[in-house]
């Protein structure tokens, strides 16, 4: 039965459910099975293959179609098969296995088949398997796109904005000046490197029996070299291998995971921070959507929603990410049970990345550069000079320069005037007085818009 989002529990699959549709084949109850189908069926296919289970012999062109129609043709309504089939089962995992063998029929080849459904498998064999499917798909289909995305716009903002000098503000106050796009390109270095390390996190398997020994496979075919076969299963699925397992797959790989995009979120959580305070400090103006509300009370208002919305649902993302991480690598001996439910909310956590990815590219692309109010600003900071004066008179050994300029300028107002008075009054070199007369606070930035652009 359809259910409105507005009657969801959960806001991914109601206010935020267009935000997350491309995750839905992937992460629910239908994807979940679809993958679980998927490893069933490959498993036969390579025992099949195996000339140590002559049992099996090599399959019919028919029974090979028969069976990658199973998995490629596999809809929502065999996933309601599945689990109409589990109420009497009441185990997920089997049931996939009897609709398997409803589904091969009664021809002459499938006897043999529905015998070797499942040989020699714990359930976990099959989750652990389609659960790393599942990661893969969200990483490589949907997450990854998105910080791609949003990672280029941030290079062309670094690029377009590099030589637009702004006020620093350490600890709040103002500071030595920069450019807006060196400041981008800080997060973009940031960004590109957490972006590779989820990108690079290896996403493993494991398929070695009930406590990863291959003791009922080996009592069946003592000759055969298990490892071997289950490793190429696994390598048709294009995953790593975990040799060493208990029932479960440790879960090391899905931590790493975890964190490797808790720390990528961390980082947009401190940029969308950034970016709503210069939004506040007029630095960044948003563009107008037509009808669009910006209080309920104040008519004026245009708030910075999309970073708010963005940072809200990094934070929900990584606190279940952190809980991954920490959990699921723990299991008392060789398996219980707490990693299963806990599982079944990955696509939670990713949900709220997609939708957080969504609102951070919508909130940058309604950012409109208010270069008047940073030249305001930054012409009107003369006090920022003070270091680049000071550390000019220890290159000439004027004596304590920095206290000297300490009480020229501290909790002072500080003109050009006063600040070229003082400048005048310098034992230096007279060329070194003219460069320093002719610096302005937009002028010192150093390196800034040389390094925006090398990124």
């Amino acid at each position: 039965m359809k259910v409105s989002t507005l009657k969801a529990l959960s806001p991914a699959d109601g206010r935020y459910a267009d935000k997350v549709s491309a995750l839905r084949d992937i992460f629910s109850e239908y994807g979940l099975i679809r993958f679980r189908v998927l490893v069933e069926v490959r498993w036969l296919q390579c025992l099949a293959d195996e000339a140590q289970v002559p049992e099996l012999g090599p399959l019919s062109s028919v029974m090979k179609d028969v069976l990658n129609h199973i998995v490629d043709d596999f809809s929502l309504n065999d996933a309601e098969r599945v689990k109409k089939i589990e109420k009497k089962t009441n185990h997920d995992v089997k049931a996939v296995e009897y609709f398997i063998r409803e589904r091969l029929g009664a021809g002459p080849e499938t006897a043999a088949l529905k015998d070797f459904l499942h040989f020699g498998c714990t359930s976990e064999d099959i989750n652990n398997l389609a659960y790393a499917l599942m990661l893969r798909a969200a990483r490589n289909d949907v997450l990854l796109p998105q910080m791609r995305e949003l990672l280029g716009r941030l290079r062309s903002m670094a690029r377009d904005y590099a030589a637009v000098p702004m006020l620093s503000r350490t600890h709040g106050q103002t500071a030595t000046p920069t450019t807006v796009g060196k400041e981008i390109a800080n997060v973009v270095a940031r960004l590109d490197r957490a972006q590779q390390q989820f990108r690079d996190v290896v996403i493993r398997g494991k398929f070695n029996g009930a406590v990863g020994n291959y003791n009922a496979h080996l009592v069946a075919y003592p000759d055969a070299d298990w490892p071997a076969i289950t490793q190429r299963l696994i390598d048709s699925l294009r995953l790593d291998t975990n040799s060493h397992t208990t029932q479960i797959e440790p879960h090391d790989w899905t931590a790493e995971y975890s964190h490797a995009l808790l720390r990528y979120n961390t980082i947009l959580i401190d940029l969308c921070r950034d970016i709503w305070g210069y939004i506040s400090l007029g630095y960044f103006k948003q563009k107008l959507a037509a009808g669009e509300v910006g209080s309920s009370t104040m008519p004026h208002k245009v708030n910075p929603i999309d970073f708010e919305n963005a940072e809200g649902n990094f934070g929900l993302a990584n606190a279940l990410l952190g809980h991954f991480a920490e959990k699921l690598p723990i299991s008392r001996w060789q398996r219980d049970l707490t990693d299963s439910t806990v599982q079944r909310n990955f696509g939670v956590a990713v949900g709220y990345v997609a939708i957080a990815l969504s609102s951070a590219l919508k909130g940058f692309g309604k950012l409109e550069l208010n270069k008047e109010k940073i030249s305001q600003d930054i012409d009107g900071a003369w006090e920022v000079l003070a270091e680049a004066v000071q550390t000019v008179m220890r290159r000439y050994g004027v004596p304590e320069p920095y206290e000297k300029l300490k009480d020229l300028t501290r909790g002072q107002t500080v003109d050009q005037e006063k600040l070229a008075d003082f400048i005048g009054a310098l034992e230096i070199p007279d060329a070194e007085k003219q460069r320093l007369l002719a610096l302005t606070p937009a002028g010192y930035v150093g390196l800034a818009a040389r390094l925006a652009t090398e990124i």
